[in-house]
C-alpha cells in the first residue's frame, strides 16, 4: 500500500539558536512493504524523542562529528531527521520484527519510519515493558535514563554521605540524576531556570535544595553558600559558567560528570572561561570525565530492572513533557534552548491520539 508520509527536515544549517522558521514539514509517498529478502522494516512512529543534542546534528560543523558516535552523525539540509523513538511495524524481512510489534529504537521525526537493515537498531517490547506508559521507553526507560544512571553510578561513583550538585535539574536527565542520588543517601542541590521549576525540584523530587540560577549573578558565591563544606561530585548538563564556578567549589577527589553542555550549543562565545584554577585542579585531585550513554549499553539490562523496580515501587518519579502531532516538533525543539517554564523532564511528541 503506497501512503503519503509526512517528515520534519531543516531548511538550512543552524547556526546559533534555532528558530521554528529553520524547519518545515515535507512529504513523499512511501510503500508501507519491505523489499524480500532485504532484512528492512517499516515502522508507524508512535512517539519520538526532542533532545539537545540534536542541534549539532543540524550544524554545518561542530566538534562533537568527528566522533564515529550515531549519536552525531551530520544530517544536511532536507533529509529526514532521525531520532530515538517508539513505533509499530507495520512491515518487516527482518525474522526479529512482525507486523504489530511495538518497538523503541531508531525512528524519524516522521509519521512512518522505513528503514534499511543497516540504519537501525531496535528492541521489541515485552510483556514486561507493558506495566508502563510507552513514552517512558523514550524517557526514563531510555536514554535519558541510561545517560543518568551510568553517569551517576559509573562516573560518578557516589557515596552515603556525599555532596551531589545537579545543574539543569529539571531536564530529561537531570531530574532523575537528583532522584537516584537521594537514594544513594546524597545531599543534593539542583539548580533550573524559574521558580516553578524550582519548587518542583524540592517539593515533589525531594531534592534537598535548589535555586534559579537567573536569579544569582554570582554563581561561585550561591554554591557556596548551598555548599558550605564543598562539593563532591557535581553533575553538568550545562558548561560554560557553571562549569566554573562548581569547579571552585569542588572538595578534595571531587568528580565532576560531563553530561552536556546546553549553555555552549547555541553561542559559541559561552565556552568555559579560560581562568579555571588548574592549581586548584591537580591539588584537590579533581577528575572531569565526559561520556555517552552508549559508553554504557552492557549495563543496559542492570539499569532497565533496577529502575523499574524503583518506578513500580513510587521511589523515583518520571516528568514527562508530552506535545501532540508532527507539526509541534520544531516548536518542541526549539523550546529546549528557550528555557520553556512549561518544559520539565523528558520532551516528547506523540505522533498519535491513542
Amino acid at each position: 500500500m503506497e501512503v503519503m508520509n509526512r517528515y520534519v527536515t531543516a531548511k538550512n544549517y543552524i547556526e546559533g539558536s534555532p528558530k521554528e522558521s529553520d524547519f518545515e514539514i515535507k512529504c513523499s509517498k512511501i510503500v508501507l512493504s519491505a523489499e524480500p529478502g532485504s532484512n528492512d522494516v517499516v515502522l508507524k512512529n508512535l512517539y519520538v524523542s526532542i533532545d539537545p543534542y540534536q542541534i549539532n546534528r543540524l550544524k554545518s560543523y561542530s566538534s562533537s562529528q568527528k566522533t564515529s558516535s550515531y549519536v552525531v552523525v551530520t544530517i544536511a539540509p532536507g533529509e529526514i531527521i532521525s531520532a530515538y523513538g517508539v513505533a509499530k511495524v507495520v512491515a518487516s524481512e527482518n525474522p526479529l520484527y512482525k507486523e504489530d510489534d511495538l518497538v523503541v529504537g531508531t525512528t524519524r521525526w516522521a509519521d512512518y519510519s522505513v528503514l534499511k537493515a543497516s540504519e537501525y537498531v531496535l528492541r521489541k517490547l515485552n510483556s514486561f515493558d507493558m506495566g508502563f506508559p510507552l513514552s517512558h521507553q523514550i524517557g526514563v526507560f531510555g536514554f535519558s535514563g541510561l545517560t543518568a544512571y551510568a553517569g551517576l553510578f559509573e562516573v560518578g561513583k557516589p557515596k552515603k554521605g556525599e555532596r551531589v550538585f545537579v545543574s539543569a535539574a529539571s531536564g530529561s536527565v537531570g531530574h532523575l540524576v537528583g532522584q537516584y542520588a537521594k537514594l544513594s543517601g546524597c545531599y543534593v542541590v539542583g539548580c533550573a531556570g524559574s521558580k516553578e521549576k524550582v519548587g518542583l525540584l524540592k517539593e515533589k523530587l525531594g531534592f534537598d535544595d535548589a535555586f534559579n540560577y537567573k536569579d544569582e549573578p554570582n554563581l561561585e558565591s550561591t554554591l557556596k553558600k548551598y555548599f558550605p563544606d564543598g562539593i563532591d561530585i557535581y553533575f553538568d548538563n550545562v558548561g560554560g559558567k557553571m562549569l566554573e564556578a562548581a569547579l571552585a567549589n569542588m572538595n578534595n577527589f571531587g568528580r565532576v560528570v560531563s553530561c552536556g553542555t546546553i549553555s555552549e550549543y547555541t553561542d559559541p562565545n559561552n565556552k568555559v572561561p579560560p581562568n579555571i584554577n588548574m592549581h586548584d585542579m591537580i591539588y584537590k585531585r579533581i577528575m572531569i570525565q565526559g561520556f555517552l550513554a552508549t559508553d554504557f549499553l552492557t549495563i543496559f539490562p542492570d539499569f532497565l530492572s533496577a529502575t523499574m523496580n524503583l518506578i513500580r515501587l513510587g521511589r523515583i518519579k518520571t516528568l514527562e513533557d508530552i506535545s501532540t502531532g508532527l507539526e509541534s516538533i520544531p516548536q518542541a525543539f526549539v523550546g529546549l534552548f528557550h528555557g520553556a517554564k512549561a518544559n520539565a523532564g523528558k520532551k516528547i511528541v506523540t505522533l498519535v491520539e491513542n
